[in-house]
């Protein structure tokens, strides 16, 4: 089966993709807000290419899955993960995310079964908690995540415009290579997706806190974050994830931003290639 579609517990349809022979080894690969599996083009193709069979879903109200009102937080999303890894009968799996996808990455592996999970990557990941709290003063504070539901709800496509046009590819920087076609597969992706969804999932990237996930998760992780993140600065997630992880290994990359996997393909999917084959 080249795609389908998984129907949850809740009647939630999640829509996949699922190519390569079903004797190789799966990577599965989890997007960010608020976009879909489209966003791993770029991996989809090089890993195929590899010989792995590449797998990538749309998080429920995403892409091409049901536009939930409903169950629009972690837990669900990991839920609809351990779903669809029964589904599809994967073991020895790697498990991929960016940004918020790297939460469920993290959310899930922690929960998986045994023998499901090899390793796991968390590339941009908003782990270990984006919010600003007393106990995690080097986060983000409240009202730069109400600015985010409040330009989803009311004017996404200005705001997604923006974003995209600005700060996810760094392209607000001076002497940056900017791609309209980019900028463009970005807003397309996030209109693509339920707003309800979109605004709920806000809370789920920002107020997760994924710090009992890292210290649990056993297997082999890597760490991968541009130095120049804008949209998940670097000093509180990745150089906080790390030291929460038993089996982690960080690597980080001066001038790249939160988008790198599409800007930055060709680096990115050597260093994930290594880790892979390591």
């Amino acid at each position: 089966m080249s795609s389908g579609y998984l129907t949850t517990n809740d009647g939630a349809q999640i829509f996949f993709k699922d190519w390569g022979s079903k004797t190789a080894q799966p990577i599965v690969f989890h997007h960010g807000w608020p976009l879909s599996s489209d966003d791993w083009d770029a991996q989809m193709m090089f890993f195929l290419a590899k010989g792995y069979r590449v797998i990538a879903h749309d998080r429920r109200g995403h892409g091409r899955s049901s536009q939930t009102d409903t169950g629009n937080e972690m837990d669900t999303y990991a839920a609809d993960v351990i779903a669809l890894a029964k589904h599809l009968d994967l073991k020895n799996a790697i498990h991929i995310g960016h940004s918020t996808g790297g939460g469920e990455v993290a959310h899930y592996v922690a929960r998986a079964e045994p023998g499901r999970v090899a390793k796991a990557v968390l590339v941009g990941a908003v782990t270990p908690l984006m919010l600003k709290t007393e106990a995690n003063p080097g986060g983000l504070p409240l009202e730069v995540f109400d600015g985010f539901r409040n330009g989803t709800a009311y004017n996404r496509a200005q705001f997604f415009r923006d974003v995209a046009a600005g700060p996810f590819y760094g392209f607000n920087r001076e002497g940056a290579q900017v791609s309209q076609g980019v900028i463009d597969n970005w807003w397309r992706q996030g209109m693509m997706a339920g707003v309800k969804a979109l605004y709920d999932c806000v809370a789920a990237f920002s107020e997760t806190d994924f710090t009992q996930d890292l210290k649990v998760i056993d297997v082999p992780v890597l760490v991968l974050h541009g130095e120049d993140d804008q949209v998940v600065p670097i000093d509180a997630s990745a150089r906080q994830a790390i030291k929460l992880l038993k089996n982690g290994t960080l690597i980080t990359y001066p001038g790249f931003p939160h988008g790198m996997a599409t800007t930055e393909a060709e680096t990115i999917n050597k260093d994930l290639l290594a880790f892979i084959e390591g």
